[in-house]
């Protein structure tokens, strides 16, 4: 093998138009195609038939050794460096995730983004970047993507080329393979971070107004039920997560999730995961039976961790029945259209209820809407807490008690803005006073806050 040095190459993407290319290093590209042979022939040096009686403390040690002779027969002494960087990144491509191994040990990465063997993307603190890794070819990819699947029980290939699944440590992947990727395999993985944010980190990093987590954590307190709306990483499970520390520690919590991410702050929780048709297209359970069931374990309170389909029926019913202060997320760009999903969902529940039953049933069961936004930059921010104050055949009446303005760029093109306080007193400000909660009249003071980053 020569002495690799860095350079870039142009590399056409596979299935693309010919004018389309990647600037690729392509010395890390000849190192991850080194480090493929390399990896081949510890397979086939390994005797397989002894996997299943050698413990993995004692495999560990045979790749280690059969690692170090492989190398050394492919790289000169006068590489060291090279020799170093090939043992130590051997046990990944045996035992983990490749090259995406060390963007699995960076707690600053929220998404990893494969778009292609050549490139892949990461999100820091609410920004895309690329990441400088690198896979050998699309045949390297595939065998990364192949053992991530089945250590879920998974499969990936033809006839089922789409997976979303559940990492050991709570990572979510969804990975999309030919036919239905044009280009090529891709894969995607939301991380969580080990110690979630709590309510005091958000406020430090201005996601929302200490005077809005006051009302908020009595709402809570009160029983008050509420929906967390948003986009597509706009942090809404993060919201959930750190509010749900107000809840009362002698309350019984049920949370229904597609893909466990809660890691709620709680001392009696009951955490519930929906599951996948297995190969043969049984064994299916879906959130809306996994509502139903909860229904069935003296809850206080069921958290669902977004509601998307038909389960809302069975949500709101459970928020009218003794079930008040239960939290849920929902994909949304606003607080009305919220809503106006939310009434979709239960339509397609199968139930034939006139559309102001409807309004009327959401009404009854949910109090505020909070909505969040991923804006310029990367900031996360609470961009609305309304009230349902009634509804007519128009929609729902909605009214503004707290929100946020964006008034601009910064130099380093991070949205900037303030928090605003409409005036408007909360009807559930009787409940709360009910429960013995009492807030400070100049809470609800109109007035604004601006915010710098």
């Amino acid at each position: 093998m020569p002495f690799i040095q860095s350079r870039t190459m142009m590399v056409e993407l596979p299935g693309v138009s010919a004018d389309t290319f990647e600037e690729v290093d392509a010395a890390e590209l000849d190192y991850q195609r080194l480090k493929v042979r390399i990896h081949e022939k510890l397979v086939d040096s390994l005797d397989l038939s002894l996997l299943a009686h050698v413990s993995e403390q004692e495999l560990s040690g045979e790749v280690k050794t059969l690692a170090a002779e492989l190398v050394a027969e492919e790289v000169p002494k006068t590489n060291m460096a090279l020799r170093e960087r090939l043992e130590a990144e051997m046990l990944d491509e045996v035992f983990g995730l490749g090259p995406l191994e060390p963007l699995m040990r960076d707690d600053s990465i929220c998404d990893i983004l494969v778009n292609s063997p050549t490139e892949v993307f990461v999100e820091r603190r609410g920004r895309l970047e690329p990441s400088g890794v690198l896979f050998a070819d699309e045949r390297h990819l595939m065998r990364i993507i192949q053992r991530i699947v089945s250590r879920v029980g998974r499969r990936i290939d033809e006839v089922s080329p789409m997976v979303d699944a559940r990492l050991p440590d709570g990572s979510r992947v969804n990975a999309v393979i030919r036919p239905l990727a044009l280009n090529g395999p891709t894969l995607s993985i939301r991380r969580f971070g080990k110690h979630p944010l709590q309510i005091e980190d958000l406020v430090a990093k201005h996601s929302i107004e200490q005077e809005i987590v006051e009302f908020l954590a009595a709402a809570i307190d009160a029983r008050v039920s509420f929906l967390i709306s948003g986009g597509t990483g706009a942090g809404k499970t993060t919201m959930l997560n750190a509010l749900a520390k107000f809840i009362p520690n002698d309350e019984r919590l049920v949370t229904i999730e597609d893909s466990a991410e809660l890691q709620l702050q709680h001392r009696h929780v009951i955490r519930l995961e929906t599951r996948a048709p297995n190969n043969e297209g049984t064994g299916a359970v879906s959130q809306r039976e996994l509502v139903r069931n909860a229904l069935r374990m003296r809850p206080d309170r069921i958290i669902v961790g977004e509601v998307r389909g038909s389960e809302a029926i069975d949500m709101l019913q459970a928020m009218n029945t003794g079930h008040e202060g239960s939290l849920t997320t929902i994909h949304a760009n606003d607080s009305r259209d919220a809503l106006a999903r939310l009434e979709m969902m239960v339509a397609m529940s199968g139930f034939e209820l006139p559309i102001p039953v409807v309004r009327q049933y959401i009404a009854s069961g949910i109090s505020l809407v909070v909505h969040l936004s991923r804006l310029k930059g990367g900031v996360r921010r609470v961009m609305q807490v309304s009230e349902i104050v009634g509804f007519a055949e128009g929609g729902f009446h909605l009214e503004d008690v707290f929100g946020f303005e964006q008034t601009g760029i910064n130099e380093q093109g991070i949205a900037q803005g303030e928090f605003y306080f409409t005036g408007h007193r909360p009807l559930c400000l009787n409940r709360l006073r009910a429960c013995g909660l009492r807030l400070s009249d100049s809470l609800f003071d109109k007035r604004r806050i601006p915010v710098s980053t």
